[in-house]
């Protein structure tokens, strides 16, 4: 007998959805800072075993629309409602899910659902069984387990619960794949994560990484990126004084490029102005979103 199903994971921003998609996937497959509505895509995951095959999916946080842009990142989100095998839905103490759209969805769906407590570190335990008790009441068809994704409290037990969950499928994605995502696609994401480290307010929000060119050599890879903002100013401050601040990004992000891909790496960074992008349907295509 073999499982193999998907597991969409959804949640409000800042919850914690990714360092939980990390921890179950064994690898850092998504952004993951202290900055909410950093995961723009959806993320695929593959774990593989003897006799099952989990895909798990990182979905957008959900949000009230402000820009097209979020309005694609609320079109993945949707779409993961509609393939799931099993749901798993995030949550943290303090929060409740605000989208009762999306809730009523999930609890309605017939889909089965997996409820983490998630960053109950923060918290005691009678707090945390409170919060417990009063997910139970409001999906009493769930699974909920309480978790620390960062000290990776419970995460055997999703596990278990997953597989027990999971459908009776042959394998959906050769055994050997760990995600669907290209190369080109990590490395996007690793720039615009330190972009999220390190800069304020509104700029890293602004910004979006197109990688221009990548070219493998035997020793090393040549990869030229772009950043692209919205605003002149917005340039000027991701640039820094004399290049400093863009010299920066480039050399930690290397770092960690070097680190996923276990090969050096010599990254190119330009920044380039493109008005109002997040509004705009064309420039959306071009970076990968789907039109609402």
């Amino acid at each position: 007998m073999h499982k193999a199903g998907f597991v969409n994971i959804i949640g409000n921003p800042n919850v914690g959805k990714s360092t939980l998609m990390n921890a179950l996937v064994g690898e850092n497959l998504s952004i993951i800072t202290s900055k909410a509505q950093t995961t723009r895509h959806r993320i695929m995951g593959i774990v593989n075993g003897e006799d099952f095959q989990i895909v798990y999916t990182d979905t957008p946080g959900i949000v009230n629309p402000h820009y097209k842009l979020h309005e694609s990142m609320m079109g993945f989100v949707h779409s993961a409602l509609q393939d799931a095998d099993l749901f798993l839905l995030v949550t943290e103490m303090g929060e409740t899910l605000k989208n009762q759209e999306v809730l009523q969805q999930v609890i309605h769906s017939n889909t089965p659902i997996i409820l983490v407590v998630n960053k109950i570190d923060l918290s005691d335990q009678a707090t945390v069984e409170d919060k417990m008790a009063y997910w139970k009441q409001q999906i009493p068809q769930a699974i909920v387990v309480p978790a620390s994704a960062t000290q990776r409290f419970n995460i055997d037990t999703i596990f278990h619960h997953i597989i027990n969950l999971l459908p009776e499928n042959p394998p959906y994605f050769p055994k050997d794949e760990l995600t669907d995502r290209s190369m080109r696609f990590f490395v996007s994401e690793i720039i615009r994560e330190k972009l999220l480290l390190y800069y304020k307010k509104e700029i890293p929000y602004a910004c979006q990484v197109v990688i221009d060119g990548y070219e493998e050599k035997e020793h090393i890879d040549n990869i030229r990126a772009v950043i692209y903002v919205e605003r002149e100013s917005q340039k000027a401050i991701v640039i820094g004084h004399q290049g400093q601040s863009l010299k920066r990004v480039g050399i930690e992000a290397r770092k960690d490029i070097e680190e996923f891909s276990g090969k050096r790496c010599f990254l190119d960074l330009h920044v380039k102005v493109m008005k109002d992008w997040r509004n705009n349907e064309n420039a959306l295509r071009q970076f990968g979103y789907e039109a609402q």
